[in-house]
C-alpha cells in the first residue's frame, strides 16, 4: 500500500482531466481500507473512495485523500432456482457482466458496458434497457466508518430509486460498499421490451444475443472513455407529469417518453438533440456529435469547459421544454461533493 502525494487524477477518472489531489492510495483489502481510515496521518483530510472514476468530474484540485477501491474477487454459488454471485467492490462491472454471460448466466446482459466498478453500481442503482441493479441485487455489504465493521444490507434496506439509493443520503460519507450480492434466476426470462431490443427475433433470444446487441448499440452511440474522456450519460432522464408530457406531445409529436408509475420519463438525449447541441463545443469540451447525452473531453478540456457547456445545455432545455435537467455525473469540489450551480459559482 503506497501513498502518492500531490497525485495526478488524470488516469483514475474517465473524463481524463489533468486534475490533482493532496494524496492518493490504492487498497486491495478491507483491512487496508480500515488502516487508511485509522491512520492519524490522514485523519483530518477529506476522503473520497473512487472505483473506476467513471461517473465523476473533479471540478478543482481535491484537497484530500483519494482511496482507489481495488477489492477483487467473485464467488459463484447456486441454489435449486438461482445462481448467486458475491462480488467484491473493486471488480470492473463490464467485465463482470461478460464473465456471467460467458458462463451462461442470464440476468445482467442488459447492463453490459456500463462503465464503473461493482461497488459503485448500487450507489447509482445503475440501469439500462429496462433493467436496474435493484432487479438483481440480493444484498450490499458495507464497511461502517463509525465502527469499522462490515454490515450486510438487504435490497429493501438500500432504498433503491431511479439512479438513487440510501448511499447517496443517510449513508453518504458514513459507509463504503465493499461487496454486492447478486441473484440470477436459472429460469431466465428476456427483458427485451425496451428500445431497440424489441426488434430482436424472439426465437434467437438468449443472454448472449441480448448482451451482444447491447454492446453493439452502446459501442455505436457512446464514445470509448479510453479514446475520448467522458463519464457516459451526463444528465438523468427527467421525470415529468403526464399533463406536462401531453402538452409537449402536442407541440413535439416525436418526443420520446416512457411511463414511470404515474409519471413520464423523458429521454434527456432527445431533449438536448432538439436544442441542436450535437457537436457544440465550449473550450475543449464537446457535446458528442452522435449522442447528445454525452459530454466529452474533446481537446484537453478543463473542468470549467465542461461545466460551462453543461450549463448551456441545461438552460436551453429549460427554456425550450420547461424541464430542469439534473446531472447524473457526480461533481467533486475542493473538499466535498458539489453540484453544477455551486461549482460554477466557485470557478467563474
Amino acid at each position: 500500500m503506497q501513498f502518492h502525494l500531490n497525485a495526478s487524477l488524470k488516469n483514475v477518472h474517465t473524463f481524463s482531466i489533468d486534475q490533482t489531489c493532496d494524496a492518493l492510495v490504492e487498497v486491495t483489502t478491507i483491512e487496508e481500507l480500515i488502516m487508511v481510515y485509522q491512520d492519524p496521518k490522514w485523519s483530518t483530510l477529506p476522503k473520497l473512495i473512487l472505483g473506476k472514476g467513471s461517473n465523476m468530474l473533479f471540478t478543482e484540485h481535491f484537497a484530500g485523500l483519494i482511496i482507489v477501491n481495488q477489492l477483487a474477487g467473485i464467488t459463484l454459488t447456486e441454489t435449486e432456482s438461482h445462481h448467486h454471485l458475491h462480488v467484491n467492490g473493486g471488480e470492473d462491472w463490464p467485465s463482470l457482466v461478460k464473465w456471467s454471460v460467458d458462463r451462461g448466466l442470464g440476468g445482467l446482459e442488459n447492463l453490459a458496458m456500463i462503465p464503473g466498478c461493482s461497488g459503485s453500481a448500487p450507489i447509482q442503482n445503475i440501469g439500462a434497457y429496462g433493467v436496474e441493479l435493484q432487479d438483481v441485487c440480493e444484498y450490499v455489504d458495507i464497511l461502517c466508518l463509525d465502527t469499522y465493521t462490515v454490515k450486510r444490507l438487504s435490497k429493501k434496506e438500500c432504498l433503491f430509486g431511479y439512479r438513487d439509493s440510501i448511499f447517496k443520503h443517510a449513508l453518504y460519507g458514513k459507509a463504503i460498499v465493499v461487496a454486492i450480492g447478486l441473484t440470477l434466476p436459472k429460469e431466465w426470462k428476456p427483458c427485451n421490451h425496451y428500445g431497440p431490443l424489441k426488434s430482436l427475433p424472439t426465437e434467437t433470444l438468449s443472454p448472449s444475443t441480448i448482451f451482444n446487441e447491447v454492446c453493439a448499440i452502446r459501442s455505436s452511440k457512446l464514445p470509448d472513455p479510453s479514446k475520448q474522456g467522458n463519464a457516459g450519460s451526463f444528465f438523468k432522464n427527467p421525470v415529468i407529469t403526464k399533463d406536462h408530457f401531453d402538452r409537449l406531445l402536442a407541440l413535439y409529436p416525436n418526443i420520446v417518453g416512457y411511463e414511470s408509475n404515474d409519471m413520464i420519463k423523458v429521454a434527456a438525449g432527445w431533449l438536448i438533440d432538439q436544442c441542436q447541441f450535437k457537436g457544440v463545443t465550449e473550450g475543449g469540451a464537446q457535446v458528442h456529435p452522435n449522442q447528445a447525452l454525452v459530454i466529452i473531453n474533446y481537446d484537453q478540456a478543463s473542468a470549467i469547459d465542461i461545466l460551462k457547456l453543461a450549463d448551456r445545455v441545461r438552460q436551453s432545455v429549460l427554456n425550450k421544454f420547461d424541464i430542469q435537467l439534473e446531472h447524473e455525473v457526480r461533481f467533486m469540489g475542493r473538499d466535498n461533493e458539489t453540484n453544477l450551480d455551486r461549482a460554477l459559482e466557485a470557478l467563474v
